[in-house]
């Protein structure tokens, strides 16, 4: 198909939704937002990469990884109303990449069927170019069918810039990284094991650089962290649910998001397809869960604020939709305003 769109430039706050393409997506889709009431309108998409399910946004360039056996890169120039493919994807030597991020002029992306981490350098027009790193993870779990290997489920910077941390659901563990920026090389730092069987999928850090927060996909639950980046080491603390007490039926957490002022955490929880509100502790190394409201959909793998903290975005795969919620300043809680079909939605992010 390609792209679609008609108009020829954009301004303002501006929504991409990343989609499997193998489950009838349409790719990558652009939107206007708008920012009052949290609205999405999208004005284009572009099918050219297989299952773009996640995306990182860098200017005028936004960056998807491509999930499959294959595993590659794609770049697209956004400046238009319809995403644009900047040249051929880039392979990531590495198998099923379900995350991405910048960080010290790459892009990093946690690759989950092959339990490794690449780092590809940047090119001046911003798109990558040939890896020069793949760090592969070793170890396993005691969850046989999900743990028989390593699988990277995430990789982002610190908020110093000066560490990478992977989250690995297959060992069990966060890794800790150093990223030079002159070579791409990825050294491991540290790891820091959790509770066996949690399975952890994604973190988020606390605005104060302070304290971490990883979600676990194989138990609802969360683990609250210290992070210490003057030593690139991080401490589990303990343990809270992102389900109420005495809930059945699966429940398999997806993402987690903090509030820029700190005193909020949501976490995407699929199966039960809920959003769980946590309020953090003064220092952030305390969270409790308060509530859960429906995601809106079905399957909820992602969830995203947006720019201004008044809405939230939660991607509901299986139904085929993202839905918005205004968030009440004072307790937190989402409310649901709207939603737009997207058909195998995966990711939502804003520039």
């Amino acid at each position: 198909m390609g792209g679609t769109g008609t108009d020829q430039g954009r301004s303002g706050v501006r929504a991409y939704i990343g989609s499997f393409t193998s489950a009838g997506g349409r790719g990558v889709l652009a939107a206007d937002v708008d920012e009052a009431t949290g609205a999405l309108t999208v004005t284009g998409a572009d099918d050219a990469v297989a299952d773009p399910s996640f995306l990182a946004l860098a200017g005028p360039v936004l960056h998807a990884v491509s999930e499959t056996d294959a595993g590659a890169v794609a770049a697209f120039d956004v400046t238009g109303p319809a995403p644009r493919p900047l040249g051929d994807p880039v392979p990531v030597d590495g198998a099923g990449p379900t995350h991405l991020a910048l960080a010290a002029g790459h892009l990093l992306t946690a690759n989950y069927t092959s339990g490794s981490v690449t780092a590809l350098p940047l090119a001046e027009d911003g798109t990558a170019r040939t890896a020069t790193t793949v760090l592969r993870h070793e170890g396993g779990g005691p969850v046989a069918d999900r743990q028989s290997g390593p699988h990277a489920h995430q990789v982002l910077p610190d908020p110093s810039g000066d560490w990478v941390v992977s989250v690995d659901l297959g060992t069990d563990s966060v890794r800790i990284c150093a990223l030079d920026p002159a070579t791409g090389r990825l050294t491991l730092h540290g790891e820091t094991a959790l509770r066996p069987g949690t399975g952890p999928r994604h973190l988020a850090f606390h605005p104060a650089g302070t304290h971490a927060y990883v979600l676990n996909e194989l138990e609802p639950t969360l683990t609250i962290c210290r992070w210490d980046a003057a030593r690139g080491v991080l401490e589990p603390l303990g343990e809270t649910p992102v389900v109420p007490e005495g809930a059945t039926g699966p429940s398999h957490p997806s993402e987690v998001v903090v509030s820029p002022d700190g005193r909020f955490l949501w976490a995407a929880v699929r199966g039960a397809d809920t959003l769980a509100v946590l309020t953090l502790g003064a220092d952030g190394a305390e969270a409790r869960l308060v509530a859960t409201v429906p995601c809106g959909g079905t399957w909820p793998r992602d969830l995203t604020l947006a720019p201004s903290g008044r809405h939230l975005y939660a991607a509901n795969e299986r139904s085929g939709d993202v839905t918005w919620f205004t968030l009440d300043p004072e307790t937190g809680i989402p409310t649901r305003t709207g939603a737009i079909e997207a058909p195998a939605a995966s990711c939502v992010v804003f520039g």
